[in-house]
C-alpha cells in the first residue's frame, strides 16, 4: 500500500504543511507516526481521500466542522441513503445562502451602475472629460 509524506501531499493539492497540520488536529486527518520521537508523519490512502474530500468541501463552502461529519459518515458503511440525505441536505443549505450571497451581489452592482450612470451624467453636464474605465 502507497504511503505519502507531508511533503508530498501538500504539493499534489497545492496547499501549505501547515494546512495539512490543521486538518490533522481537527481531527480530519490522522497519519501514523514513524522515526526518532515519531516525527515523521506517514499519510495513508485513506488520509490522501480525505484529505481530498476536505478541500472539495471547503471549495463548496462547508465548515470544518460539517466536513468532518460528512467524511466521517462515509467510513462508516451502516446506511448509505441516510449519508446521502444528509448531505443533500448540506448542499440545499449552501446552494441557498449562495444565491442569497448573488442575489446581494447583483442588487450592489446594479447600485453602483446607478451611481456610475449619475457620475458620468453630472460630469457631462459640466463639460469634464470621462475618466477611463479600469
Amino acid at each position: 500500500m502507497p504511503t505519502y509524506t507531508i511533503t508530498e501531499l501538500a504539493r499534489e493539492f497545492d496547499i501549505t504543511a501547515r494546512a495539512i497540520r490543521f486538518y490533522e488536529d481537527q481531527g480530519l486527518l490522522s497519519p501514523s507516526r514513524e522515526g526518532a520521537g515519531g516525527r515523521n508523519r506517514v499519510y495513508t490512502p485513506r488520509d490522501r481521500t480525505r484529505l481530498k474530500l476536505t478541500l472539495r468541501g471547503k471549495r463548496l463552502g462547508l465548515s470544518l466542522s460539517e466536513i468532518k461529519s460528512l467524511v466521517d459518515m462515509y467510513e462508516s458503511p451502516k446506511d448509505t441513503s441516510a449519508q446521502m440525505n444528509r448531505f443533500l441536505g448540506v448542499l440545499a443549505q449552501h446552494r441557498e445562502t449562495l444565491e442569497q450571497q448573488r442575489e446581494d451581489i447583483e442588487m450592489s452592482l446594479a447600485e453602483i451602475t446607478a451611481h456610475e450612470d449619475e457620475c458620468k451624467r453630472l460630469l457631462a453636464a459640466i463639460g469634464e472629460p470621462r475618466p477611463a474605465t479600469i
